[in-house]
């Protein structure tokens, strides 16, 4: 079969374009020649093409099981379930770095679609720098991580298998939507290096930026949470987040994604903040090549790092080199020739909004230091030193919740100038229920007093009431609540929506940290064991025949301790793959609104006996849950109407 050839040359013709797309349409720009400027739509269209024709290739090299690809060899198995064949195109380094293109020429194409109203000098530069992008990770691609590299003369005749840690739904969902986010900034990164070439950081850029960010700062929230999600149900140890050095990875663009959506928010509106919320740009895609190359280089050991070889991560590292030179150059010659002088109050919504700002980047800062520091402390020759969740706990709870009492001012206060009496009046109540709500709810759920669960309690408390009551009062109408409600901006509504989902993702985190129960027990077939009020009995052990694994099924029978009333029904599983006779813990959890009951299978013991983890989670879910609601209120800010596109194409009149 000649496909693999084909896919690597599309991949070529790909880059062609993309060198391209990156020359002519800003060089155009540069000589005001319309004709090259025209030329970003079908540049960006081709290389689109190109590389989703190359990506559709490799997939059929996996669901064929053509091993003399090395990749498809190195991933796949004739006895791997056709959705993990599917799934495993990104489940290994050079194969999700071509997901990895492939996304970022589908936002080009998106911005080819959807901002055809940008003045055509705008929309040609916007395109070029995602092109110029293009053609790194390209030859990034085609110089180092080939995935149609073929065994050649002679090919196995069985693949190695997928990790089986990677044989899950999660590697089908998490990835992409990761990705989307991660590369999605690039858009806000062309608008903002755009925006500095032709000098214009005003509303209008705010205003084409806002919906790019919000849309990339969405995706990337959902894909947290699925790898969040992911991480709890399959490592087998009930965990949502360690602090991982990956995991921080992406959590630093979101940091910096939020505060770059605020900023975007007080520049489209005052006109204030704009060389901020251009050097936020910068650094939000910036971090995406820095998450890449912490996964990339090899220099991190993680459950999510891939294994690469130290040439990889030092193209990686040039990249983000050469992306932070350029534009800090450009940034550091352009801004001071655009710095707005627009006055405000100390009690106004842009000081809550700077405020929101510097907190979301001290944070940042805070998770950096404590990623990087260890690694450049080994590569200097210091020595390997671990900083773990003590370390970001300590720094990070401060930050959010002040962030959450700030969040609550930035709701209610208005622009240029509030009075204290004014702020006062429209937060007392929340500030009494909150106290209150804090003090009582815990005691009726735990029957005792903790301070993070009061925390947690008042941040929610707060952050809801103050929401629903200006809710409440911007839908006043003499017409009812609801004529009012449709009255409302979707951005306005996106942004409740997005408030309230922070609130609940911060009294999930609080609880589970909290009140969390963990027991590593030991127990043969028979054996009850109780934790808090439920008793959970070792039933029966089952041998099971699954398609690339055998499986010790155990079947636990969960009774209130109390009652003996049936609770649940749970088949934790010990999975031995059978292509690397590699062992994988499946637990089981009966889910819930207001707990997870959750049971892993360890080592088997003397006697017929079996080391078993049972943990009781409490909100675990809530975690999960504030973040779509994050993601939802996002998607809902960028439904508003004013980011729809104008009736007249602007380009074409040109």
């Amino acid at each position: 079969m000649f496909l693999p050839e084909v896919g690597h040359f599309a991949l070529i013709l790909g880059l062609a374009l993309s060198i391209l797309l990156g020359i002519f349409p800003l060089v155009g720009a540069g000589i005001n020649n319309h004709y090259l400027m025209r030329l970003a739509k079908p540049l960006a269209a081709g290389q689109f093409l190109f590389i989703f024709i190359s990506f559709i290739i490799l997939g059929a090299a996996f669901l064929q099981d053509d091993f003399s690809v090395q990749y498809v060899a190195n991933h796949s198995n004739t006895l791997l379930p056709i959705q993990y064949k599917i799934s495993a195109i990104w489940g290994g380094h050079e194969g999700s770095l071509l997901l990895w293109a492939l996304i970022l020429s589908g936002w080009t194409a998106a911005v080819v679609v959807f901002s055809q109203s940008l003045p055509l000098v705008v929309y040609a530069r916007v395109l070029s720098v995602m092109g110029l992008i293009g053609v790194g990770f390209l030859l990034f691609i085609l110089l180092t991580s080939n995935p149609f590299d073929r065994y050649l003369p002679q090919f196995p005749n069985e693949g190695a298998d997928l990790n089986p840690l990677l044989q899950d739904f999660g590697l089908i969902v998490h990835p992409p939507m990761l990705y989307m986010g991660y590369v999605g900034f690039s858009v806000v990164f062309a608008f903002a290096i755009a925006a500095l070439l032709g000098g214009q950081l005003d509303a209008a850029w705010a205003k084409w930026s806002r919906p790019w960010t919000t849309v990339a700062w969405a995706f990337l929230t959902l894909g947290i949470a699925l790898g969040s999600w992911w991480a709890y149900y399959e490592l087998g140890w009930g965990g949502w987040w360690f602090w991982d050095p990956v995991e921080n990875a992406s959590f630093m663009p979101w940091l910096v994604g939020a505060a770059l959506i605020h900023s975007l928010a007080a520049t489209e509106k005052r006109g204030v903040f704009k060389s901020w919320t251009v050097l936020l740009a910068i650094m939000a895609f910036s971090l995406s090549l820095l998450g890449t190359f912490l996964v990339r280089s090899g220099v991190l050991t993680s459950v999510h790092a891939f294994a690469s070889d130290p040439a990889r991560g030092q193209f990686v590292l040039a990249l983000l080199g050469l992306t932070l030179f350029i534009s800090l150059t450009l940034y550091a010659f352009k801004v001071p020739s655009v710095r707005g002088r627009i006055q405000f109050s100390f009690l106004s919504r842009e000081t809550f909004l700077l405020m929101n700002n510097l907190l979301l980047v001290v944070a940042w800062i805070t998770v950096m230091l404590g990623t990087l520091y260890p690694l450049v402390l080994d590569f200097l020759g210091g020595g390997k030193l671990s900083i773990g969740p003590p370390y970001f706990n300590a720094l990070f709870v401060p930050l959010m919740s002040v962030l959450a009492v700030v969040m609550g001012f930035g709701i209610v206060s208005r622009w240029k100038d509030n009075s204290p009496a004014y702020l006062i009046h429209q937060l007392r109540l929340a500030a009494v229920v909150a106290v209150v709500s804090a003090l009582v709810i815990p005691f009726i759920g735990f029957e005792v007093f903790h301070f993070g669960a009061f925390l947690g309690f008042f941040l929610f408390t707060w952050i809801c009431f103050v929401s629903v009551s200006d809710l409440i009062q911007k839908s006043k109408s003499s017409k009812g609540f609801l004529y009012g409600l449709k009255r409302l901006r979707a951005a306005y509504l996106g942004m409740i929506v997005g408030h309230i989902g922070f609130a609940v993702c911060l009294l999930g985190v609080a609880l589970v940290s909290i009140e969390s129960d963990e027991r590593d027990i030991r127990l043969a077939i028979g054996d009850e064991a109780t934790v808090q009020n439920y008793r959970f009995k070792f039933d029966s052990l089952d041998k099971i025949n699954g398609p690339n694994y055998v499986s010790d099924r155990a079947h636990f029978y969960v009774t209130d301790a109390t009652s003996g009333k049936p609770v649940a029904l749970l088949h934790p599983e010990k999975r031995i793959y059978l292509a690397k006779n590699m062992p994988m813990t499946e637990a089981a959890i009966d889910p819930g609104l207001f707990r997870d009951l959750y049971v892993a299978l360890g080592e088997p013991l003397d006697d017929g006996a079996w080391a078993v983890r049972i943990q009781i989670k409490p909100f675990v879910r809530w975690i999960w849950l504030g973040a779509l609601l994050m993601a939802f209120g996002g998607m809902l800010a960028v439904s508003d109407k004013r980011y729809r596109l104008k009736s007249k194409n602007t380009i074409e009149q040109h």
